[in-house]
């Protein structure tokens, strides 16, 4: 997400992401569900790792198989490298070149949404299904369109936050459209009242219909499916969709 002001960098915003979103699987069941995948698979892929986090915390907690992670973001893969440990590859899913190489893929933090085109979703996903061997899964979510989350996304609810100098930081959303299933919405921060950085996204929302089609036409075939962290099922008012999907 390029930024429109310079007060602010890349890598402050990729320091205050990690800030913002801790990987803290006491905290966060979703974070307990993909630490639980990880550890029992020897070789992980994370696609669009962002800082790392993820796999920082496998390495810490003792997993000693292959681990790598891939993300376009410079500055966050800046924060991920602090650890040497673990495969950091500056890159987008599409671009992808492993090849039947790993036991699981992953996308946490809602990060398949960021594939907004017909196209990306598709060479993303054979990418990343040929990234994996035989029998291997991709896992990963994306926010229920039915629960409508962009309607949270506005000042009210805003967040604060103090960065690790000492400043006292407010981030709040403002969604500027919804068209088909492509929201898009910019993410302010100040300090003080001033704008500082503002950074400009937009999420791709799919249904099931529409997700179960990619994923077939990539060849990956849909092995379970929840409607929460808990393995619960996928229901209507669900939040989420998570998604297990294997390479035959």
């Amino acid at each position: 997400m390029p930024s429109e002001f310079s007060e602010f960098s890349d890598a402050d915003a990729a320091a205050l992401y990690d800030r913002l979103n801790p990987w803290d699987p006491q905290l966060w069941p979703g974070d307990a569900f993909y630490d639980a995948l990880v550890a029992a698979a020897p070789s992980v892929l994370d696609v669009g790792c962002g800082t790392g986090q993820m796999l920082h915390r496998a390495r810490e907690r003792g997993h000693t198989g292959r681990l790598a992670g891939i993300d376009p973001d410079p500055a966050a893969l800046a924060r991920a490298r602090r650890r040497t440990d673990v495969e950091w590859v500056e890159g987008t899913a599409a671009r992808a070149a492993w090849d039947g190489e790993f036991e699981l893929a992953t996308m946490t933090g809602h990060a398949f949404q960021c594939l907004v085109t017909d196209e990306e979703v598709a060479a993303s996903l054979t990418a990343v299904r040929t990234a994996l061997r035989p029998g291997g899964r991709f896992v990963f979510e994306t926010r229920h369109p039915r629960a409508r989350a962009w309607e949270a996304w506005n000042p009210a609810n805003a967040s604060e936050v103090t960065t690790a100098t000492g400043r006292t930081l407010r981030v709040e959303h403002h969604v500027e459209s919804v068209t088909g299933d492509v929201v898009t919405f910019t993410e302010t921060t100040t300090e003080a009242g001033a704008v500082v950085r503002t950074d400009r996204s937009r999420l791709r929302f799919l249904d099931v219909p529409a997700l179960d089609a990619f994923l077939a036409s990539a060849g990956l075939l849909v092995e379970a499916r929840y409607g929460d962290w808990h393995h619960g099922p996928l229901a209507p008012g669900s939040r989420e969709i998570v998604t297990v999907a294997r390479r035959p």
